[in-house]
């Protein structure tokens, strides 16, 4: 059930009459800037204070460095992050989010509170 600010920030979002044809649209680009298997985590772990590529590639079970690197450049081109070379003996790169990629939080925050519930009541059953 939704609550009353979900109801009027739908109000806000959605077109009257509503599009459906803009909404697949809308959704179909949050997914491609932000979907797949790695983006969710490794945002996550940016925001959680890993800059580095091996903190990241640690701080994520599974993710390999080949798939790594292909993701940020893509998060980068997305400007959901920044790189940031240091030239210094040796070579150091970091990683950070963007304020773009901040404006994204509330929505990992829902996801992240929707999923422990999920599992609390799939834990249930």
């Amino acid at each position: 059930m939704m609550t009353e600010e979900q109801i009027i920030r739908a109000g806000d979002v959605l077109s009257d009459p509503r599009n459906q044809k803009e909404e697949i649209q809308a959704l179909q680009d949050t997914m491609y800037v932000v979907g797949g298997k790695w983006r969710l985590l490794i945002i996550n772990s940016i925001c959680n204070g890993n800059k580095r590529f091996r903190e990241i590639q640690r701080s994520i079970p599974g993710l390999t460095t080949k798939m790594l690197s292909r993701e940020l450049k893509d998060m980068e081109a997305n400007q959901l992050i920044k790189r940031t070379v240091t030239d210094a003996k040796p070579l150091m790169v970091e990683y950070e989010e963007t304020d773009y990629c901040l404006s994204f939080g509330g929505i990992i925050l829902e996801m992240i509170s929707w999923g422990k519930k999920h599992r609390e009541r799939i834990k249930r059953v």
